[in-house]
């Protein structure tokens, strides 16, 4: 019996291995059980993303939920993360699910489930719902009629991304995007933020379109490795002011400069602080995960704004947006939302609204973030994803757990910061951390430094520390 287990971000698994229909059915009966124990009359949302055989388990997902007394709202197509999370709350559903493996390579799929809320759900439901999954099927799957239980009015279908584009017509003044002079360019990374894009803004450069399972064997994740084609696009076509990328569900986000350089996570989540904080004069509180750049407390103290830090994951970012009024909540990884909108990460959500700021301020992206750097100092980052063997990485993480390290290469720890993984500092602006993974088998490296050569040196010292133990 293969255990079912939620990760910083769902349940994950390679598809036709562990992720198969019947565990698939075994995890949505668990979720039947647990909506059956909280709601009267429970209702939910559910979508999928570009992967293999996307439709065909939202089907399973669908049937099982609907012969279990659930009734299904189910989009019409693929769609984006952001656009379940927002038709949860919109429809007034109890709970959303997402049939997708986010920025996982492409022989992954998974399921991530969202609160009533639009955003994910809690830890303490997502343990419960594993409490209930049965470790065998209870029904016989293969017999249910999709198209019976659509008829019966069980299983409804919905085109989710109009009520997303109905919400951004509200907040964004889209006529803008189409007068100005100012020329964006999208890369979808074939992902299911696509269709939203192109009905939205379909005159704007539009990279990697189609739909392709495969993803060219490029996994969609928007690191500056996986989006080269993108950066030389923009490089190469000297007029475009700022490019948006995102991930395979479209909830995380990466931006290039007008010369095709790469603008990270980090400096997404300054911006968006710089934008609310000093040109729209809004307060909150500042939430990020642990492996951010340490400019975040730099850019709220001049703002006279409160930072929580947190474990990685978004959820956790998420708790706390239902408890107190944050300004900003973003991670390392792409994953930010903003004060406005569902609590919940949304790549093109933030994005576009970079690209308003651009439009109304008439200063580049790259002025943008110079006006940061006046403010908290310049910055680079690196982080390197090890694919070792599980020996080796638990002999680190062992050795990390046991040992005060003082020294990493040639490089002399001051204080060391265990909030989730190992950080440590050389000094109060640069750091280097070792984190296992808590969705793909890897042990993840990260450095942060005055300037890219100095993080590039640094994560090379931290590499070097990490396979010694090889030895």
């Amino acid at each position: 019996m293969y255990n079912i287990k939620f990760g910083t971000d769902g349940w994950r698994a390679v598809i036709g291995e562990d992720y198969t229909v019947e565990n698939v059915v075994r995890l949505t009966e668990g979720v039947a059980q647990w909506l059956h124990q909280n709601y009267k009359n429970p209702k939910i949302v559910i979508g999928y993303d570009c992967r293999f055989n996307g439709r065909i388990f939202t089907e399973y997902v669908s049937k099982v939920l609907a012969d279990k007394g659930v009734h299904v709202i189910m989009s019409h197509s693929f769609t984006s993360t952001p656009a379940v999370s927002y038709s949860v709350l919109a429809l007034k559903a109890d709970l959303g699910i997402v049939i997708t493996a986010s920025h996982n390579p492409p022989e992954y799929s998974g399921y991530k489930l969202k609160g009533h809320h639009g955003g994910p759900l809690q830890e303490e439901y997502l343990r419960a719902i594993e409490a209930l999954t049965p470790e065998q099927t209870s029904i016989d799957y293969k017999t249910l009629s999709f198209e019976i239980l659509k008829n019966e009015g069980k299983i409804e279908i919905v085109n989710l991304d109009y009520l997303y584009l109905d919400n951004v017509h509200k907040k964004f003044d889209i006529p803008a995007f189409k007068t100005s002079d100012l020329e964006f360019a999208f890369d979808s990374m074939m992902g299911s933020g696509q269709a939203i894009m192109q009905q939205l803004l379909p005159n704007i450069y539009h990279i990697n379109q189609e739909v392709n399972p495969t993803f060219k064997q490029i996994p969609p994740e928007p690191l500056a490795k996986n989006l080269r084609l993108f950066s030389e696009f923009i490089a190469a076509e000297k007029h475009i002011a700022c490019g948006l990328a995102v991930d395979g569900d479209a909830d995380r986000i990466a931006l290039m400069d007008s010369k095709g350089n790469y603008i990270d996570s980090h400096h997404i989540i300054l911006l968006l602080m710089h934008y609310l904080a000093g040109y729209k004069n809004e307060k909150g509180k500042i939430v990020t995960g642990f492996s951010s750049t340490t400019k975040v407390e730099k850019l709220a103290a001049h703002y006279g704004l409160e930072v929580q830090r947190v474990k990685i994951g978004f959820k956790q970012i998420s708790e706390v947006m239902l408890k107190e009024h944050v300004l900003v909540g973003g991670e390392e990884s792409g994953g930010i939302a903003i004060a406005g909108h569902i609590p919940e990460r949304d790549g093109i959500w933030n994005g576009l609204v970079i690209w308003q700021w651009m439009i109304e301020s008439g200063k580049s992206i790259e002025d943008l973030i110079q006006e940061i750097y006046n403010i908290t100092g310049s910055f680079a980052y690196e982080r390197n994803d090890l694919k070792i063997n599980e020996s080796l990485k638990q002999k680190v993480i062992d050795y990390c757990e046991k040992v005060d390290v003082k020294k990493i290469g040639t490089e002399n720890i001051i204080r060391t910061e265990t909030l989730d993984g190992y950080k440590y500092f050389i000094n109060e602006d640069e750091w280097m951390m070792i984190r296992p993974s808590g969705t793909e088998p890897v042990l993840r490296t990260y450095a942060e430094g005055i300037s890219h050569e100095r993080a590039h040196y640094l994560i090379e010292q931290l590499e070097a520390f990490v396979f010694s133990f090889a030895n």
